[in-house]
C-alpha cells in the first residue's frame, strides 16, 4: 500500500456519465465517444484516399465513396466485434449465468481487441463486396483509428471506469467507485499514446515518409505501436476484477492479447512492398451519375 495524503492530489471531475436526458431517453458521454470516433474517422479516411500525393504515381486505389460505403461495415465491426470480445475474453462466465446483460451496452463493456477482430472482418466482407485493395484499406483504417480511441479512452475517465494501481505520484486521483486511495488516473495515459501520440506517428508515415505507397506498413505500424502502447500502460493500470493478473503473476488480459500483436504488426512493416495501382475505372451508378 503506497502512503498518499490528499494534499498536493489532482481532483477527480465527477462528470455526469449522461450529458443529455429526454424523457426517457439517456444520452450518454460513451456512446458520444463513438459517434465522434467514427465521425473524425471518416473524415479523416476520406481525406487520405482522396490526396493522390500520398499514393504510388498519385493514384489512390480508395475512393472517398468507398470510404462512405464503408462506414456501415466498421460501425457493425467495431459494436459487435468489441461486445462480443469483451463477453469471450474478460467476463464471460458473468454472460453465461446472465445472458441478456450482453445487450446492455450502456452499462459499458467493449474491448478493443474483439473490435480490432470485428473490423477485420467487416474489411474482408468490404473488399470482397466492393473490389477494393484489402491491404490498402487496412492502412487507411489503422491510421483513422487513433480518432475513437482517444475519445474512447476520455469516455472512460469521464465514467470513472478502468483506474490505475495505487500510486504516490503527484497527479494521482481518487476515484469514487475505487476506494481511498489516489490512483494512475491511467485512462489518460492511453487517450495520450494510443490516441495523440499514435496519431502523429502514423501521420508522419503516411505524409512524411508516404508510406501508404507500401500497403501493408502503416496498418502494421499501428498494430505494433497499438500492442507497445496497451503493454506499457497495463503496468499502471488495475486488471479486470474477475480476471485479476494472470498466471499468478504480473500479466494482464490486455498484455496477453497485445503481445501477438507485435508479432503481427512486425511482420506487416517487414513485408510491406511499394506498389504501382491502376486508375479505378468510374462506378457511375455508385458515383451518382449514371447516364439514362
Amino acid at each position: 500500500m503506497f502512503p498518499y495524503s490528499t494534499l498536493g492530489l489532482l481532483t477527480y471531475p465527477q462528470i455526469d456519465p449522461v450529458f443529455l436526458e429526454l424523457g426517457p431517453l439517456q444520452l450518454r458521454w460513451y456512446g458520444l465517444s463513438y459517434v465522434a470516433g467514427i465521425l473524425c474517422g471518416w473524415l479523416y479516411g476520406r481525406h487520405l484516399a482522396g490526396t493522390p500525393r500520398l499514393w504510388p504515381n498519385g493514384v489512390s486505389p480508395i475512393t472517398r465513396t468507398d470510404i462512405d460505403d464503408f462506414i456501415l461495415y466498421i460501425t457493425l465491426g467495431i459494436v459487435l466485434g468489441g461486445r462480443l470480445g469483451s463477453v469471450l475474453f474478460y467476463d464471460f462466465a458473468r454472460y453465461i449465468e446472465e445472458p441478456l446483460a450482453v445487450f446492455r451496452v450502456w452499462e459499458g463493456g467493449m474491448s478493443f481487441h474483439g473490435g480490432l477482430i470485428g473490423v477485420t472482418v467487416a474489411m474482408a466482407l468490404f473488399c470482397r463486396n466492393y473490389k477494393v485493395p484489402f491491404w490498402s484499406l487496412v492502412d487507411v483504417v489503422a491510421a483513422s483509428v487513433p480518432f475513437g480511441l482517444f475519445f474512447g479512452r476520455i469516455a472512460n475517465f469521464i465514467n470513472g471506469e478502468l483506474w490505475g494501481a495505487p500510486t504516490s505520484v503527484a497527479w494521482a486521483m481518487v476515484f469514487p467507485e475505487a476506494g481511498p486511495e489516489p490512483r494512475h488516473p491511467s485512462q489518460l495515459y492511453e487517450a495520450a499514446l494510443e490516441g495523440i501520440v499514435l496519431f502523429l506517428v502514423l501521420r508522419l508515415l503516411t505524409h512524411h515518409f508516404l508510406m501508404l505507397r507500401k500497403p501493408r506498413f502503416v496498418g502494421g505500424a499501428f498494430i505494433f505501436l497499438y500492442g507497445c502502447a496497451r503493454i506499457f500502460v497495463e503496468f499502471f493500470r488495475m486488471p479486470d476484477v474477475q480476471l485479476g493478473y494472470l498466471y499468478g503473476g504480473w500479466l494482464t488480459m490486455g498484455m496477453v492479447l497485445s503481445i501477438p500483436m507485435l508479432l503481427v504488426g512486425l511482420w506487416g512493416m517487414a513485408s510491406a512492398r511499394t506498389r504501382v495501382y491502376e486508375p479505378k475505372p468510374v462506378d457511375e451508378a455508385r458515383a451518382g451519375t449514371a447516364r439514362p
